[in-house]
């Protein structure tokens, strides 16, 4: 028993001795370093197409026509012929007052005016007679003159009760108050069995025209000159806009809205700035027949002012900012990185307009940003630049649409 655990004992002792000789053997390899690969990134040329250039604005939705509905006549309201909000078409009835005490004067001016005109015939027969007696010396001078009188009274009164005929029958008709034209109508602010136009004209609502749609917006100084260049490319002048009804197109977007979904045209330009703002205020007409846009709204606005032919553009999330300003990363020769200092133009859907600093050949990092270290050896992975946004309907439709 003894003897086989010595034994045992030896062959541990050998074993670990020549692990030893291994480990002491592995120490004395010459140390070597291998050095990481260049860090992949993606990179891609700049995409070259035409670009649109715009000027925007904050604007605010107003009705294209608006008007207070009166009581021009004192009554007792007696019916409301809509509903709170509704659409209504031009010559609907809205409210009617009660109509009897006009209607009765209307029918006594009609019985003065009978009167008048029976009184005016006889005074024409006894003026005729007079005058045929004058001729033929049996009736003095100062008869036929006397008759003559009487007939230019009497035809005096007539003229006056059919005056007096047509304002009773104006008066009758502001009893029943009709849409002016097609529109929305206000809630009514009075009640039916109210007394109405006592002592003055009674608001009863406001009706207001939705469609087209009115936009104002203001455009400052610096605005002015670039749409005035604009029109000058196109052999036209901020004069033409006003008195040719020119009407550039222009398109709208609703507050928060990512796309402009709707074109409209501007018809209007103030003659003058206002002195407080130093502004141009402007207006532009748009459809909304299906109503999709309210007054008093808050939209964003923009007028093309001009094109870039040629313009280059890169994936947005490329362009970069620091202290000294834009910037993209750039793979030149021998594959080494740099940073290259752009000038930034506006955004194009998820692409960015490279005004100045950029060619068409060079290779910008848009994939693995965190890994193009200036200076510093990459391997350029062959990649794309984002689309060109499709055009927007109000894109497509703003230079064929006019307004009313």
């Amino acid at each position: 028993m003894e003897q086989g655990c010595a034994s045992s004992c030896r062959w541990v002792r050998l074993l670990g001795g020549v692990a030893i000789a291994f480990l002491l053997a592995g120490c004395n390899e010459p140390n070597s370093f291998a050095a990481p690969p260049p860090a992949k990134v993606t990179v891609a040329t700049p995409t070259q197409a035409p670009v649109t250039l715009y000027a925007e604005f904050t604007g605010k939705t107003a009705p294209s026509q608006e008007v207070n509905l009166d009581a021009r006549v004192q009554g007792y309201l007696t019916a409301i012929g809509y509903g709170d909000g509704e659409a209504v078409r031009k010559d609907r009835v809205l409210f009617e007052i009660e109509p009897d005490q006009y209607r009765d004067q209307v029918a006594l001016q009609e019985a003065n005016l009978t009167i008048a005109q029976a009184k005016a015939a006889n005074a024409q027969t006894e003026y005729d007679r007079q005058a045929d007696l004058g001729q033929k010396q049996v009736s003095s001078q100062r008869s036929v003159d006397d008759a003559r009188a009487t007939l230019d009274a009497v035809r005096g009164q007539v003229a006056a009760d059919e005056a007096s005929l047509a304002l009773a029958r104006l008066t009758l008709s502001y009893t029943t108050i009709r849409a002016p034209f097609d529109g929305v109508v206000t809630r009514h602010l009075v009640d039916a069995g109210s007394l109405v136009g006592s002592s003055a004209p009674t608001k009863l609502a406001t009706l207001l025209r939705v469609d087209p749609l009115h936009v104002y917006f203001n455009m400052s100084e610096q605005q002015q000159i670039a749409m005035r260049d604009a029109l000058a490319a196109q052999g036209k002048s901020l004069r033409d806009v006003r008195e040719s009804k020119l009407q550039p197109p222009v398109e709208i977007a609703l507050a928060g809205a990512a796309s402009y979904a709707y074109a409209g045209v501007i018809d209007y330009i103030a003659p003058q700035l206002d002195g407080a703002t130093g502004t141009l205020q402007m207006r532009a007409a748009l459809p909304n027949k299906d109503v999709e846009l309210i007054p008093g709204q808050f939209v964003r606005v923009r007028v093309a002012i001009g094109t870039l032919d040629n313009a280059l553009l890169v994936d947005d999330t490329a362009v970069q900012a620091n202290q000294a300003g834009s910037y993209v990363m750039v793979v030149g020769a021998d594959n080494l990185v740099e940073q290259r200092a752009v000038t930034t133009g506006p955004v194009e859907g998820q692409l960015r307009v490279i005004a100045k600093g950029l060619s068409t050949d060079d290779k910008v990092v848009i994939g693995s940003l965190q890994r193009a270290v200036a200076g510093k050896s990459v391997t350029p992975v062959a990649g794309a630049m984002a689309a060109l946004p499709q055009a927007s309907p109000a894109s497509t439709t703003a230079s064929a649409t006019k307004a009313p």
